[in-house]
């Protein structure tokens, strides 16, 4: 059976003015997260889709590219521009990318 692979991009290849979905969980997103991400925990999505802006891509980010992979994938399937970041954000914060928690505090990968 032929599977088209899912649109993927490293954390580096991010765009600093992407629109960043984080669908873990709210204890992962409170240790850190990166800045200006839209948080939507993976549970969620479906009941606030309408949350996320419906022109341009949305970079769909958890801890390590697995619920984000599958977050991707639903919004592919409701015709939405999504693409998931492998490694996700341990891979972005291995790659020096800025992880902040409340109040603008650095933070880390929970």
């Amino acid at each position: 059976m032929f599977r088209s692979q899912l649109p993927s991009v490293d954390a580096t290849a991010v765009p600093a003015d992407a629109v960043l979905l984080d669908v873990r969980e709210h204890d992962e997103w409170a240790a850190g997260h990166a800045e200006g991400a839209l948080h939507i925990p993976m549970g969620e999505v479906v009941a606030r889709i309408g949350e996320l802006p419906a022109d341009g891509t949305v970079h769909v980010v958890c801890r390590v590219g697995g619920r984000s992979a599958q977050v991707t994938q639903y919004l592919i399937a409701q015709g939405r521009d999504a693409v998931n970041v492998s490694g996700g954000m341990l891979d972005w914060e291995a790659a020096g990318r800025p992880v902040v928690a409340g109040e603008g505090a650095e933070g880390y990968v929970l």
